[in-house]
């Protein structure tokens, strides 16, 4: 596996976190509103990493 990431690779795992931070937020603040939206945000960086995972792999079959 290459040490490079693609952009969604980067993008999902940037948004993965964002949204685990979203949700701790939410939970310290009481608000159920805030944490949904955190882990909207996770599955949503958790796919985008996967499509990238995806465009990955094929890259690297392409070079080998």
């Amino acid at each position: 596996m290459s040490i490079n990431m693609n952009k969604d690779q980067v993008k999902g795992a940037v948004k993965d976190v964002i949204g685990k931070v979203q949700e701790e937020v939410g939970k310290l603040a009481g608000s159920k509103k805030q944490q949904i939206k955190g882990l909207s945000k996770q599955v949503k960086g958790k796919a985008q990493k996967g499509v990238g995972d995806f465009k990955q792999a094929v890259e690297d079959l392409k070079k080998s």
